[in-house]
């Protein structure tokens, strides 16, 4: 742009107008090191030594693919998660058949992205215990249970132990929602990502046209400042949604109770 400005092309305005956009970058520069100082003190401290930098290589985060999570994870992986394995333990202090309750309320049953699980319904928590998980929707194959006997162990069944139960079976539930949000969320940032690349791709040619239109007067300053703007928030966000694809895979792993 200065070199503009001396062959009179442009004016100081142009000069101003992408000297600032350098200067925008150059602070956002330090907010980025901010944040890989703690992140790194972060994990450090996790790794119980003191503040030392962490080798990376910023290439490879872009090559980075994430794992991929099939649809059809066994429901059994839910009895790593710690709140299910509370709430088998309280079956057990309330003198409650924790073999019995898994065959119960642990439909063989495959956790799928957007099926749409029924949530406890009001007049099922109070009457009798018709809240099993055989009437989740979805990939579900039912037990073949004894329900009018199930209903008689219940009459019979202390409030403690119904309390007991109903935890139990919320427990399991909200683990199963838990897994289906974060399978939702992988796929649909995966297929976010890709469109985001596209976009990149795009504006990134669009920088190379509108600063050859530019030299060419064909084209005014301001278009190439917005193009090179525009390119550089989409890598920006590439970046994050990369980011997001770890988090995601992150929150996968913990809502699994540990992996799978």
């Amino acid at each position: 742009m200065k070199k503009q400005k001396n062959a009179a092309r442009v004016t100081e305005l142009a000069v101003k107008k992408f000297q600032a956009e350098v200067y925008k970058n150059q602070s956002r520069q330090y907010y980025i090191e901010q944040e890989i100082i703690e992140t790194e003190n972060h994990l450090n401290f996790l790794l119980g030594r003191f503040s030392q930098p962490i080798p990376r290589d910023a290439k490879l985060f872009n090559l980075t693919i994430p794992d991929t999570i099939y649809a059809g994870v066994p429901s059994q992986l839910l009895e790593n998660r710690t709140d299910i394995r509370q709430a088998e333990l309280a079956l057990k202090a309330a003198k409650l058949d924790v073999k019995a309750a898994k065959a119960e309320f642990y439909p063989s049953l495959r956790i799928t992205a957007g099926v749409g699980f029924q949530a406890f319904n009001p007049k099922y928590l109070i009457n009798t215990p018709q809240s099993l998980l055989y009437n989740v929707a979805g990939d579900l194959v039912a037990p073949l249970i004894n329900r009018n006997a199930i209903k008689a162990q219940y009459a019979a069944a202390s409030s403690k132990q119904i309390q007991a139960i109903y935890n139990y079976e919320q427990k399991i539930l909200n683990g199963f929602l838990e897994v289906n949000n974060k399978i939702s969320e992988i796929q649909n940032l995966r297929q976010s990502y890709e469109f985001k690349e596209k976009e990149v791709d795009a504006l990134t040619e669009s920088v190379a046209i509108s600063t050859s239109l530019f030299a060419s007067a064909r084209a005014d300053y301001m278009e190439v400042l917005l193009t090179q703007r525009d390119a550089l928030e989409a890598k920006f966000e590439l970046v994050e949604t990369k980011m997001q694809q770890m988090h995601a895979l992150v929150g996968m792993y913990r809502s699994l109770g540990g992996g799978w």
